[in-house]
């Protein structure tokens, strides 16, 4: 097996690292955990949008530049080990631009696409409901046919960037009568349409990355519809496979991980710095490990893509590993650090900017997000080891 990069693959990290560099020497922002999701940034957006990297596997016909999945994990890569804020066009760019690209009509690529190539276009997903939980095809939210219209009514939870998009890409149920999974229709809706009231859900981090958005009587024309009325449950399917298998899932809190391997690296105790402590040693090494493995996985999955084929089993092997990797992540760093881990950002005696404690509190719910690791169990077990349902 070869597992190295072309000549091009390594300049374009290159490039990607000297311009990161840059924008962290300039004080533009600093490295954070989460920071793919967390983080609202629009000049950054801007900037990177400048330079072409927004949308690099779209058709060039679209604006794209027809690039590899490698190619865009090598972005993805060093976006998230800088830990760049680049929440305002992450999902645009990471799935709602590739499902418009594949269903949507050839207006919605005209507008939407371009928008998003621009860093103008930021997008909450709104697939999640209160009393549906991981089970998206019992959403409640639906949308009703009304001449040119449909009508929207109902929440959703936990819709990413709610605080800040200009866009929701929604779920809602278009047939009543039809069996869970094929009653369900695909929308990108502007945000600001009367009706819709956002509620920030501050969780145990302090962020409001996430929103309650309620819909009430929200009409919206036709043309909002992507792909085919009662189909979205199967477009859904397909973007959520490029979802789960991002690098985010096993690299949002590298930030972390970089900034514990410098502090054992220079803290002392008893004269020796932690780092030359075997109990240490140990617990880094097996993290750098099976980070190693966790990466491999993910770069396995952007070759599937590459391939032409859904990375269905391979997605959810790597986003069940990534997650797990983060949260023993989280675990090591606050047993390193003791009772100073516990403490957050701005505190007196606050080791290593507070990012052990965010990363702790949040990874309760890293096995929760795209999926639980219960259903991605269910998906290895039945698509990879062809085991049955009941």
């Amino acid at each position: 097996m070869d597992f190295s990069f072309t000549e091009e693959q390594n300049k374009f990290r290159q490039e990607l690292r000297g311009f990161l560099e840059i924008e962290i020497g300039q004080g533009f922002w600093e490295p954070t955990c989460d920071a793919w999701i967390q983080t609202y940034n629009p000049e950054f957006t801007k900037r990177v949008a400048q330079r072409g990297w927004i949308g690099i596997t779209w058709p060039k016909e679209y604006g794209g530049q027809g690039r590899s999945y490698i190619d865009r994990l090598i972005l993805t890569e060093e976006m998230l080990r800088y830990g760049a804020p680049a929440a305002c066009h992450w999902f645009a760019d990471r799935q709602i631009g590739g499902s418009i690209v594949t269903f949507g009509t050839e207006e919605q690529k005209k507008e939407l696409l371009p928008e998003i190539l621009r860093g103008e276009a930021y997008i909450g997903l709104g697939m999640s409901e209160t009393e549906a939980g991981c089970d998206l095809a019992s959403l409640q939210t639906k949308a009703v046919e009304d001449g040119d219209e449909y009508v929207i009514d109902g929440q959703k939870t936990w819709t990413s960037g709610g605080s800040f998009v200009n866009y929701f890409y929604l779920l809602a149920r278009t047939d009543p009568q039809a069996p869970k999974h094929r009653g369900i229709s695909e929308f990108i809706i502007p945000a600001d349409l009367p009706g819709i009231n956002r509620i920030p859900m501050i969780d145990i981090t302090g962020t409001d990355a996430w929103n309650d958005v309620f819909y009430d009587g929200v009409r919206v024309p036709k043309g909002c519809l992507i792909g085919e009325k009662n189909r979205g449950f199967l477009q859904a399917l397909h973007q959520l496979d490029y979802e789960r298998s991002g690098m985010e899932r096993l690299m949002g809190n590298y930030s972390l991980f970089e900034a514990l391997l410098h502090f054992v690296k220079e803290t002392k105790c008893n004269g020796k710095p932690l780092s030359q402590d075997t109990l240490i040693r140990n617990k880094l090494a097996q993290l750098q490990i099976e980070f190693e493995v966790g990466r491999l996985l993910i770069y396995r999955v952007a070759l599937v893509m590459d391939e032409g084929r859904a990375p269905n089993k391979e997605a959810a092997m790597s986003k069940a590993y990534a997650t797990a990797f983060e949260q023993r992540l989280a675990n090591t760093s606050m047993e390193i650090l003791g009772p100073y881990g516990q403490l957050v950002a701005g505190s007196k005696y606050v080791p290593i900017a507070g990012l052990a404690a965010h990363s702790y509190l949040g990874s309760k719910g890293y096995s929760l997000q795209a999926g639980s690791s219960e259903i991605l169990k269910n998906i290895l077990a039945s698509r990879g080891l062809g085991l049955p349902s009941q």
